[in-house]
């Protein structure tokens, strides 16, 4: 199976979740301010390289459901961006899904042009290097709050977005389909 198709793959798996998620919980996560959005995104991924660390869980979950967490809270943040966050919880499982599919698709887009850009350099990467790639990506998206998105000449929130779930689908694949 080809990068497009893996990627695919991880797609489904992680809408999947999601769309159970919204079936057990709705979409109580319209509340959640952009800023909280990438708090939980941090807690996520701060549990992965501590995983990694310590190469062992004290309550039995490793590092790939955390992974398919980042890239649906980042889907989330996207949809937060573009609607701004709710009073109380506005919106259908469906209309939900149809957000998703739209800010993954979006993302496959953008994988293939940075993999075509990049001729599939992530794949000589190791896990834990998506890990501190996606802290790093916390870290400035964190900076650009606080700057209310007045950049000087960084992309924005919604990039590092994305690009945080990229990683973590690579992290995924590589967990998924080996190295």
């Amino acid at each position: 199976m080809d990068t497009q198709g893996q990627f695919e793959q991880i797609m489904k798996e992680c809408r999947e979740l999601f769309a159970k998620k919204l079936h057990d919980y709705g979409a109580a996560w319209r509340i959640m301010r952009p800023a909280s959005v990438t708090d939980q995104i941090f807690i996520k991924a701060n549990r992965i390289r501590s995983l990694e660390v310590k190469g062992v869980s004290l309550v039995g979950e490793g590092i790939r459901p955390e992974f398919m967490a980042i890239v649906n809270y980042s889907i989330v943040g996207l949809i937060q961006l573009e609607l701004g966050y709710a009073d109380a919880e506005d919106m259908t499982a469906e209309r939900a899904l149809e957000y998703y599919d739209k800010y993954a698709g979006l993302s496959l887009a953008l994988m293939l042009k940075k993999n075509h850009d990049y001729d599939e350099a992530w794949r000589g990467m190791r896990i834990s290097s998506y890990t501190d790639l996606i802290l790093m990506k916390l870290y400035r998206t964190k900076q650009i709050e606080a700057l209310a998105g007045q950049t000087l000449v960084s992309e924005g929130v919604d990039a590092n977005y994305m690009d945080m779930m990229n990683y973590a689908v690579f992290g995924l694949i590589k967990l998924t389909f080996g190295e």
